[in-house]
Formats: structure tokens, C-alpha cells, sequence
């Protein structure tokens, strides 16, 4: 990410919070509420520079090449984001966040301990519980799949 693409993420964390500070609860550690405001503002930064990304490249290229097949990539790739979203949203927070930044994020469990401010047998047993959850919504995810695939190829 460009620099001046991540002051303005900043500056976006710094709006919301100053909105939000007010709502906090204190349910949650302060550091926990603080990445989850930056996990989301980064998530909305991505969908919007993938939507600007894909006008620029539709007014751009239209009249250049046929990216159909990039076009298609593109989209299956969206939607596999938008199923880890779902799939995401129905973990609990600390799974959810602990996951998050162990698998996408690529921080190790110490890492995370220091950031959410939670001893390290914690973070590993969220991310087994997490793990172990992703997998079991991913099964039930590929069996839809091939249960509807079999309903409409008249199979079932």
C-alpha cells in the first residue's frame, strides 16, 4: 500500500474512533475494539479499490483486449472473499480476529498475543477452535455445492 494510501487509512481509523468512542463499552480490550475498527476500515478500503480498480479496467480496456477470462478470475476470486466473509462472520470475535491475523495476516501467535493483549495459550486455542470451524463451514459449503450441482443435473 502507498504511503499516502495508508496515512489516509489512518486518518479513517482516527474518524471512526473519534465517532465511535463514545459506544465503547469496554466489553472488549481497548486494543481488541481498536483492531477491529482497523480490520474493518482496511476491508472497506480494499472493496472500494477492487470497485475502482474494476471501472478503470472496464473504461480502459474495453477497446483494447478481451479480458474475459481475467474478468472471470476476477469474479470467482470475489467470490470466494465474499463466502470467507460470510463464513468469517459467524465465528466469535476473538476466533474470528485471532484467525484473521494468523492466516491472512501472517502474524505469529506471539505476535498476536501482544497485539490483542491476550496470554498466548489463549490465541492458540482460539485459532484450534477457529481452524476447526472454518473447516467444518467449508464442508458444509463444498456439500451445498454438490447437492445443488446434483439437483439441477437432475442426479438427486
Amino acid at each position: 500500500m502507498p504511503e499516502a494510501e495508508a496515512n489516509d487509512a489512518v486518518q479513517d481509523v482516527f474518524v471512526v474512533v473519534h465517532a465511535k468512542l463514545e459506544q465503547f463499552e469496554g466489553r472488549s480490550s481497548m486494543t481488541t475494539w481498536l483492531f477491529t475498527i482497523c480490520r474493518t476500515v482496511a476491508r472497506e478500503r480494499r472493496r472500494h479499490a477492487t470497485r475502482e480498480r474494476n471501472f478503470v479496467l472496464d473504461v480502459a480496456v474495453e477497446d483494447e483486449l478481451d479480458l474475459r477470462a481475467d474478468v472471470s478470475r476476477a469474479a470467482e476470486h470475489n467470490e470466494r472473499l465474499a463466502r470467507l466473509d460470510v463464513i468469517l462472520s459467524a465465528f466469535e470475535v476473538g476466533q474470528r480476529n485471532v484467525f484473521i491475523l494468523f492466516e491472512l495476516e501472517k502474524l505469529t501467535g506471539e505476535e498476536i498475543s501482544v497485539a490483542l493483549s491476550i496470554p498466548l495459550g489463549t490465541v492458540y486455542s482460539r485459532l484450534h477452535l477457529a481452524k476447526k470451524a472454518f473447516r467444518q463451514a467449508l464442508a458444509r459449503e463444498e456439500a451445498r455445492e454438490r447437492f445443488g450441482a446434483a439437483r439441477v443435473g437432475g442426479r438427486a
